[in-house]
């Protein structure tokens, strides 16, 4: 595997699991109260748009990282809109 591969997997790999500690604690509370509809709207859509970037540039690192990236921060809208 390249290195570079290796590095972007890592860092999206972080970056991505950064956010299962939010998606945890708002399924076991029931509560988003805390949360920015706006910026996790503004998220998600810049997430896709990083998507579409990684199918273009048919980068494995972009596509599988932005990919889990992008259903973690929709789980945190469904959530959010749903415990209203």
């Amino acid at each position: 595997m390249d290195m570079t591969v290796g590095l972007g997997l890592l860092a999206g790999g972080l970056t991505t699991a950064s956010f299962v500690p939010q998606v945890m604690k708002i399924w076991k509370t029931k509560s988003a109260e805390d949360v920015s509809l706006t910026m996790f709207v503004a998220f998600c859509v810049g997430v896709g748009l990083w998507l579409a970037y990684g199918v273009i540039k048919k980068d494995w690192a972009i596509l599988v990282a932005n990919g889990v990236t992008l259903i973690l921060g929709l789980a945190i809208l469904v959530m959010k809109i749903k415990y209203k």
